[in-house]
């Protein structure tokens, strides 16, 4: 399946990693690969989208070290343990989304801000579930550890799954799947 955007400018077209046909939308090269949902494989979701653009591992702890202030390339490789075509095939994939921006070093963009919740919650996840004990202590500046909480930005509240309703926006699916006919 092949995406295409329109572009402001008539820059060259490419493929992402993807196999999408991609075109920069603005004069920084910032692609826009954002999906249709329904062109999505599966149910449509959100998640799934996301996946592909920060789901490898190399991808997420790239961000990660970027947002511990570690931009440079090397730094990036050393500290994620990636091999470097790898690494670097994804830190253009991530610059081609405008999650990172390259000039002297990497940064993180807004979009690429938005996700210090995930990289948190993936930490506080391991923490419990995939490490013995924890490596990494993280201090919130009020001297105490941190601890990332999912919650309701309109009442503060900490919703439980069962707190939770969920409407499908889709058509033709449902909560349980495709409609059938």
């Amino acid at each position: 399946m092949i995406l295409e955007r329109r572009a402001i400018f008539q820059p060259r077209q490419h493929r992402s990693r993807f196999g999408w046909k991609i075109k920069p939308c603005d004069a920084r090269g910032v692609t826009d690969v954002r999906r249709d949902p329904a062109t999505l494989p599966g149910r449509p979701c959100s998640v799934a989208a996301a996946l592909e653009l920060v789901g490898d591992r190399w991808a997420l702890l790239a961000v990660r070290e970027i947002s511990f202030g570690n931009g440079r390339f090397n730094q990036i490789a050393r500290n994620t343990g990636a091999p470097r075509d790898r690494l670097a095939a994804r830190l253009k994939d991530l610059a081609e989304a405008g999650i990172v921006e390259k000039d002297d070093g990497y940064r993180l963009t807004e979009a690429g801000r938005d996700l210090f919740p995930v990289i948190w919650s993936l930490l506080a996840w391991g923490d419990r579930w995939a490490v013995t004990e924890p490596p990494v202590r993280v201090e919130h500046r009020h001297d105490h550890e941190f601890r990332p909480a999912t919650v309701c930005e309109t009442c503060g509240e900490r919703p439980a799954p069962g707190d939770l309703t969920r409407s499908m926006l889709s058509p033709g699916w449902t909560m349980t799947g495709p409609e059938t006919q």
